[in-house]
């Protein structure tokens, strides 16, 4: 017969018969001893003095940023025994500030952590590293102290904002609410906000299992024990949330979001932008992948290192000629070949970082951004290759146009699509110089959509794409402008011509076009004289023209780079509309190469 082996609670791994200790928790020695009074000198029920109890309570080391403490309080209680307070124990509130309850960690503590983790975005990790050399802390225990202290002690703080509501609500005559979820992930349930568009505070946050009416009914059915009316609600238009907003706030307009409406419009066509991308970068990587893959010979005795600074520097090199004396005649070509490799080698580079672009729907489309941009490229080797030839830049230039010629027709297509996207943008852009009501609104929209769908279209792509600008407008259409002409605070399409902010909850700010491209060069029906569905030859005619291009400005970070200059443009100049000269997009354009269609 085996024997039986019984395990121990103090035992554990595969050696059954070596005993491991278990960990006992660390003393901490407190540094100053804090004993405190309770504020309070009477008895509350009969107004006598407090008697203080023999024994302590609230006793217990609080770690703080400033070293270790032992804080109690001595509590106070009524001096009748037969009275109502004899049992009660009254504490010190300064004593209960300094650490909350549960915790032996202090209020400055949580403080420090919650500002390096959403101020600073400091990880978990670099949270623990920075507390531990100042007091003994795991890295699970600080994840905890931020979850399940420090956002319930946040979310009862936002609580005591109330007071900030009455003078918004005051100025307006009652709140202006919006209602936004975030996506859910893996089926799991989806987080809602109801926040005040002019303060920004969340009014009720929560997260959500099922998305019907009953549910959205219940979450707002605190609403209406407010002191103020809720004028209005922005949302979007969820299943089940459009009847609920009308059973629980009655009295309440309400208006569908135009940055949804947008991003919804926008779905087919970034769906298309997203292939043009995947089969542009795939054809240019075929192209010419190796060619842009080689980097430069690097320096004898630098192994490819670019720069090296720190306690061990690399040395400076000395200037070949003194500063602001050319080479001479003979040695100019001589001179010009590593300047003409290091231009080569910022056009490949940038090459390739414009095979990453990322979009973001609906009116940063990443297709055409790379389709454009690798444009320019060609048309700046092109253009260097008019001043000098060298190999190198005429293999980028050919394997570029290789690459371009058979996106053309896409591409044109795609760029009808953007342009009527910014066209409805620009229609719904609210103007304060010239008001208009939600008539005047809905009236130039329908007109637009109307003369869309009465266009020949080129291509199957922009014929669905007009499709689904109707529908979807359709569905949207009843509640899109319903509270233009009565709120001036319902202003919610777009403040720029650059950029279309969803204001609802100030979650978002979505870019109309790419951070280097020129704001002259969007397309608009309603912009002075921008024609209906973009200037195209505008866009293609830097790919041909022969000037002399401006390295810099191709190569100069987006964040540096100022916009140009626009040039104010009469009332009695601009170019006449749409409606008297009919569509651009039906004249001939050149295609990449400068030729016409």
């Amino acid at each position: 017969m085996g024997k039986e082996l019984s395990l121990k609670p103090c035992q554990c791994g595969q050696d059954t018969d070596q005993e491991v200790p278990m960990r006992t928790p660390k003393r901490l020695y407190a540094e100053e001893r804090i004993i405190d009074q309770p504020e309070l000198l009477t008895c509350l029920h009969c107004g006598d003095l407090l008697v203080p109890w023999n024994s302590l309570a609230w006793d217990k080391i609080v770690q703080t940023l400033d070293g270790l403490l032992s804080v109690a309080t001595r509590p106070g209680h009524c001096p009748h025994v037969t009275g109502p307070g004899s049992r009660m124990r009254l504490l010190s509130a300064a004593a209960q500030r300094m650490a909350p309850p549960g915790s032996t960690y202090g209020y400055d503590v949580l403080v420090r952590i919650g500002w390096r983790r959403q101020q600073q975005r400091a990880t978990y990790s670099e949270i623990h590293t920075e507390l531990s050399c100042r007091f003994p802390i795991s890295e699970s225990h600080v994840r905890y102290l931020y979850q399940h202290i420090y956002l319930p002690l946040l979310a009862c703080h936002e609580r005591q904002q109330r007071g900030r509501l009455a003078p918004a609500a005051q100025a307006q005559g009652g709140l202006i609410v919006a209602l936004d979820g975030l996506a859910p992930q893996g089926g799991e349930p989806q987080i809602w906000f109801i926040r005040d568009l002019a303060t920004g505070l969340t009014l009720r946050s929560g997260w959500l299992a099922q998305l019907d009416q009953p549910t959205f009914e219940a979450f707002l059915a605190p609403l209406r024990h407010l002191e103020w009316p809720i004028l209005a609600v922005l949302s979007d238009k969820p299943t089940g949330l459009v009847p609920a907003i009308a059973t629980a706030l009655p009295g309440s307009r309400h208006q569908l979001c135009q940055a949804h409406y947008l991003r919804n419009l926008a779905e087919p066509l970034a769906a298309a932008d997203a292939v043009f991308k995947g089969e542009l970068r795939r054809t240019v990587r075929q192209q010419m992948g190796d060619f842009i893959r080689q980097e430069p010979p690097s320096t004898p005795g630098h192994a490819g290192i670019l720069t090296v600074t720190g306690l061990l520097p690399s040395p400076v090199e000395e200037p070949t000629a003194p500063a602001g004396q050319g080479p001479a005649a003979s040695s100019a070509p001589m001179a010009a070949a590593p300047e003409a490799e290091k231009v080569l080698t910022q056009l490949v580079r940038h090459t390739r970082y414009l095979l990453t672009l990322k979009g973001r729907s609906p009116f940063r489309l990443a297709g055409l951004e790379t389709y454009e941009r690798l444009s320019t490229v060609a048309s700046l080797s092109r253009g260097l290759l008019a001043q000098h030839y060298e190999p190198r830049l005429a293999q980028l230039y050919q394997g570029l146009q290789a690459a371009l010629s058979p996106f053309a027709e896409t591409y044109h297509a795609l760029h009808h699509g953007a342009a009527w996207l910014r066209d409805i943008a620009y229609i719904l852009e609210p103007v304060a110089t010239f008001p208009s009501n939600a008539e005047e609104v809905a009236g130039q929209l329908r007109g637009y959509l109307d003369t869309v769908q009465q266009q020949p279209k080129i291509t199957p792509t922009l014929e669905a794409f007009g499709r689904h600008l109707d529908l979807v407008s359709r569905s949207y259409w009843p509640a899109l402008f319903r509270n233009r002409s009565g709120c001036e605070s319902l202003t919610l399409a777009m403040r720029s011509p650059h950029s279309v902010p969803c204001r609802h909850g100030n979650t978002a700010c979505i870019i109309t076009r790419g951070v280097e491209t020129d704001p002259t060069r969007s397309p608009s029906l309603y912009s002075g004289s921008r024609s209906a569905c973009g200037d195209l030859r505008r866009h293609d005619a830097g790919v041909a023209r022969t000037a002399k291009p401006d390295l810099a400005e191709l190569l100069t970070p987006p964040i540096k780079r100022p916009a140009p200059p626009r040039a104010a443009t009469p009332s009695s100049e601009s170019s006449p509309s749409w409606w008297s000269t009919g569509p651009s997009w039906l004249s001939a354009h050149p295609d990449t190469c400068g030729r016409s269609r």
